[in-house]
């Protein structure tokens, strides 16, 4: 809302300095210190106030080390997240009239509803299992299906054309500028011609098929949202695990928004320049901002968990922003951790039931899954898992950079 008060004032009385907040870099970086402010100075009296309404985490014994430690630890800590995003967010960002901020907004409320659904039913109904997982799941399929509609239909949803020029009858060279067009491209990694339209999984059919490139594109983005705010839900099991892979993914595709918006960097790196994009930045500062505050009370000994309320949106937010600036192919290699997680527990249930049905007995690949429990089992203390992940995470988003270049 500043924005829009700041560019009033500067158009109608011209105030000094009020043309600073068009300027978005600077209300970017006021977005994540104001985010971190947030986090820090009042998350401390969350997590008060949820340990007065005894909303704690119920342990069950899986047989881990200092497990038992942690029951009646406040949970439902993803408020915090949620409340130290959307602030700064509505107070900086230009929302009221960019479609993808919407979204981010939208995908965060919704997200944090579902999974302060599940929190709630948990604590305060005594039911372990939560929120049924069939309802969680149609949550996200909804969410995808707004978003991927959104995205698909929506007029200022659009790429733009390169830049160009032209050497006219007169022999002088005049710019072109390029046209912006709706498409339903991608970005493909580590190949020189490195993008690929959803519409060419169903043009090959017949003339004129392009048209419904939705029926592909809109499973695809309910996929990939569901496939990532699960595999976030499933890293959140360690003191600090999620929200520090999770800062760092956010981190790096603040640095593609920023890319991808921007006229000048993107024509230089040849990716594909999306208008309104830059936009982004704002958001994803103050979520990343927020998950860094976070951190604070979440890492190792935690004094607050975050909850299916602050993992699910976690993943929502990740999965709609690289869907966003067209980069969700690279979130296999960008979010390897949740995918390491998310395949390990599938192994795990996948040959535990193939054995048990072919051998009568049952076995494990792991010796607990998630990814992060078998590391558990075997001796080593939570808090180097969870650095080791991070550093896995950092390597991982150094090379999702390096597929910019390398092609």
């Amino acid at each position: 809302m500043l924005y829009y008060l700041f560019e009033y004032l500067e158009n109608e009385y011209q105030v000094p300095g009020a043309g600073l907040f068009q300027f978005l870099t600077f209300r970017a970086a006021m977005a994540i210190l104001l985010s971190l402010v947030i986090a820090t100075a009042y998350g401390k009296r969350v997590i008060l106030f949820l340990q007065r309404k005894q909303i704690g985490e119920t342990i069950r014994d899986l047989g881990l080390a200092g497990q038992k430690q942690k029951a009646g630890t406040p949970t439902m800590g993803g408020l915090i997240i949620i409340m130290s995003t959307l602030i700064p967010v509505l107070l900086f960002a230009r929302w009221l009239d960019n479609i993808y901020v919407i979204l981010l907004i939208v995908t965060t409320i919704w997200m944090g509803i579902i999974g302060f659904a599940d929190d709630y039913i948990k604590i305060f109904k005594k039911d372990k299992k939560g929120l049924k997982g069939r309802f969680k799941v149609m949550g996200q399929v909804v969410l995808g299906l707004g978003v991927g509609a959104t995205l698909y239909f929506h007029p200022e949803v659009t790429m733009k054309d390169s830049d160009s020029t032209m050497i006219t009858e007169q022999y002088t060279v005049e710019p072109v500028q390029g046209k912006e067009i709706k498409s339903t491209m991608t970005t493909v990694p580590f190949f020189k011609n490195n993008e690929f339209d959803y519409s060419g999984l169903i043009s090959w059919a017949g003339e004129g098929l392009e048209k419904y490139a939705w029926m592909i594109f809109i499973p695809i983005v309910i996929f990939i949202v569901t496939a990532v705010s699960n595999g976030a839900n499933l890293t959140d099991g360690i003191d600090g695990l999620a929200g520090g892979t999770s800062a760092i993914i956010v981190l790096t595709l603040g640095i593609f928004a920023w890319v991808s918006g921007n006229t000048i960097v993107s024509e230089y790196l040849n990716i594909m320049y999306i208008p309104r994009a830059g936009e982004l930045l704002v958001f994803i500062t103050a979520f990343a901002g927020a998950l860094v505050g976070f951190l604070w009370y979440n890492a190792y000994p935690a004094q607050v968990f975050m909850g299916d309320t602050g993992s699910l949106t976690i993943g929502g937010v990740i999965a709609v922003i690289a869907i966003i600036v067209r980069k969700e192919l690279l979130i296999p290699l960008l979010c390897g951790v949740f995918f390491a997680e998310s395949l390990s527990v599938m192994a795990q249930v996948g040959y535990f039931k193939y054995t048990k049905k072919r051998l009568g007995e049952g076995k494990r690949i792991f010796l607990m899954a998630p990814l992060h429990h078998h590391y558990q089992k075997k001796g080593y203390h939570e808090s180097k898992i969870v650095t080791r992940f991070w550093i896995i995470g950092i390597l991982l988003a150094i090379l999702t950079f390096v597929t910019l270049k390398i092609r």
